[in-house]
């Protein structure tokens, strides 16, 4: 795990191997902000250990958990801990293009009586932006592909 102990952060950013690690390192580098995901990864825990560490994250504040598989380990970890949490806001397939957009607009100024609506809005608007981010380079005329080959 990147981190043992909970720090101030806007999300948790979890997965497989070093993928949050890695991801996070990308957002820094493009954003200069190290300070927005708590990274953690799934590696030697057990589905337990890593809703525990999730929780803790949580217990810190956090409102959003960004994962790599729709069914992996820490997607399936965060699910129950929705049960508990409805205003869990889980976010599975997570690629550079939503992380850099949750960075980029989550710290508009808004009142705190504003601040769940705020993050849910701007965690919306991130996924759609990622989703739109995603795009075939190929040959013309193949299903889903744009450009040349």
């Amino acid at each position: 795990m990147t981190s043992n102990a909970p720090t101030p952060s806007r999300a948790v950013l979890a997965g497989h191997g070093d993928f949050a690690a890695g991801l996070a390192s990308a957002v820094a580098q493009i954003t200069g902000r190290d300070d927005v995901f708590t990274t953690m990864t799934n590696r030697g825990l057990s589905g337990e250990e890593i809703a525990q560490t999730m929780r803790a994250a949580l217990d810190a504040g956090v409102r959003v958990v960004f994962t790599d598989l729709p069914a992996g380990s820490c997607t399936l970890a965060a699910r129950r801990l929705q049960r508990e949490r409805p205003e869990l806001l889980l976010v599975t397939g997570v690629n550079l293009a939503t992380l850099l957009d949750f960075v980029f607009s989550i710290d508009a100024d808004v009142e705190d009586t504003e601040m769940e609506d705020a993050t849910t809005r701007v965690t919306a608007n991130a996924v759609e932006k990622g989703r739109a981010a995603l795009t075939v380079v190929g040959r013309t005329g193949t299903p889903g592909a744009r450009g040349a080959a």
